[in-house]
């Protein structure tokens, strides 16, 4: 990926992947998780695998690279996307999914300082903590105690998928090959699933626009484009600086239901969104060069 373009990778992965709340509730309306998490990863392993062939230079993996690709899958895609989606399936409002699942970033980065040295500056940590306020700012709101807790304990688990993926992704997934690992991600995810489906679901599909306006925005926008974005920026930079892109997604998410579905956007959320975004800046914002650094440029410059 060229320079000019990694800049603007990470505002990319946050306005695709901000659009996977909207589809998979289209999805949930006509048909149950499992079954369409199911159908919608065996889609992206054929269309994964075949990118791989195609492009077939180092992306062949050894096999400890399987057995790591297949653990960030059951984790990041399998976990992490089967508690949103029963989530909202058992009831539980975009808003109240997207606050628990916004966790993440503070959660990840507190671990991530232990496993993986990554302090940050303490801005960084004023960044998380901002992020996180006005992620609750803007679907706060929205929270609706009247859901049953089995919708909860559901979102838990999502929250849990997301945060272990993305560090495991981290630990032990540098060097494998973006195509290739993705495609074993999404393989050895659909064979879990399928079993899941057969013995918790009817498999019962509802063939609408709906449905097939979801299957293929979730397949090629977020398991094709974001997907791979997102393993590349986690190789790229720290986990606080990705996880902290999270942050912007459910107000994005929340502008987007206000567009497509009039849901309420109020000042206190908007104010939200201007809270996020100066959190966001404060993590992924360059760190400043050192003095001692910019003593020995001057003198190499003399």
């Amino acid at each position: 990926m060229k320079p000019s373009l990694a800049k603007i990778a990470p505002f990319v992965f946050v306005l695709l992947w901000s659009t996977g709340f909207i589809g998979s509730k289209y999805g949930v309306r006509n048909a149950e998780p499992f079954t369409f998490l199911a159908l919608r990863l065996a889609i992206a392993t054929v269309l994964m695998l075949g990118l791989a062939t195609l492009v077939k230079r180092n992306q062949r993996l050894t096999g400890i690279q399987y057995l790591h690709a297949s653990v960030v899958g059951l984790l990041l895609h399998g976990t992490y996307l089967g508690g949103v989606y029963y989530a909202l399936l058992l009831g539980m409002p975009v808003g109240t999914t997207a606050v628990i699942v916004g966790m993440q970033p503070l959660i990840s980065a507190i671990v991530a300082r232990y496993l993986f040295e990554e302090p940050g500056s303490l801005l960084q940590w004023v960044g998380l903590v901002l992020g996180f306020v006005g992620v609750v700012m803007v679907v706060g709101q929205k929270i609706n105690t009247n859901v049953p807790m089995s919708s909860y304990l559901a979102a838990g688990i999502g929250l849990f998928g997301a945060t272990a993926g993305t560090l495991y992704q981290k630990r032990f997934g540098n060097g494998i090959p973006l195509l290739g690992g993705t495609a074993v991600q999404y393989l050895a995810t659909t064979l879990v699933l399928i079993p899941l489906a057969l013995g918790f679901e009817t498999l019962k599909i509802v063939w609408s626009h709906e449905l097939i306006f979801a299957l293929i925005w979730l397949v090629f926008v977020l398991s094709l484009g974001a997907v791979c974005l997102l393993l590349y920026l986690i190789a790229r930079t720290g986990i606080a600086q990705v996880t902290s892109l999270f942050y912007l997604v459910p107000p994005l998410a929340a502008l987007a239901a206000y567009i497509l579905f009039d849901e309420t956007l109020s000042g206190l959320a908007v104010c939200g969104m201007a809270v996020v975004a100066i959190g966001v800046f404060l993590v992924i914002r360059p760190a400043p060069t050192p003095p001692a650094q910019i003593e020995a440029l001057v003198r190499s410059s003399a």
